[in-house]
Order: structure tokens, then sequence, then C-alpha cells
């Protein structure tokens, strides 16, 4: 199969960039969480709750494009399967 170089995944011949993966996407939204519901703290000019919202809402994006990127590139998606037919008898 493909092996991952940083950004870039290796297959074969082709090269494609690795968009944010579900485990970016999950990461994220806990980060989120964290900072929205966890965290009292207050610094100044900045609301560490909206940061968190932020967050979660970009984690949540990430995770609908990383299925949808994985369910459009799928061999099962593609047609790519291999079709074995016997041959008839003579």
């Amino acid at each position: 199969m493909g092996e991952r170089l940083g950004r870039t995944q290796v297959s074969g011949r082709r090269y494609t960039i690795v968009p944010m993966s579900i485990g970016t996407s999950i990461f994220l939204i806990a980060l989120g969480a964290i900072l929205y519901f966890a965290v009292n703290a207050s610094l100044a000019g900045i609301e560490i709750q909206t940061i968190g919202v932020i967050l979660m809402v970009v984690g949540v994006i990430g995770l609908l494009i990383s299925l949808l990127y994985a369910r459009m590139w799928s061999p099962r998606a593609r047609g790519d399967r291999e079709v074995v037919r016997e041959r008839e008898r003579l």
C-alpha cells in the first residue's frame, strides 16, 4: 500500500496530498471542547471559549471532508475492483 511521508502519500507512481485526517479532526474537536467547557482562565483581549468553539467547528468540518474524501477515493466507489469470470467450457 501507500507509505505516508509527511503530508504526501506515495502509492505506486502517484503522489497525492493527504488532507487533514480523521485523527487530526478528532483532536481539534477534543481540544476545542476542553477549551470551551473546562478552561475558566481569561486572557486580555482573547476569549478562550470562542477559540474552543472555532476549533470544534473546524474539527467537524475537517471530519466531514475527511470522510467524504475517504468515501470518494475508496476502491469501492471508483469501481477499480478486479472482476474474475469463469470461462465457458467447450
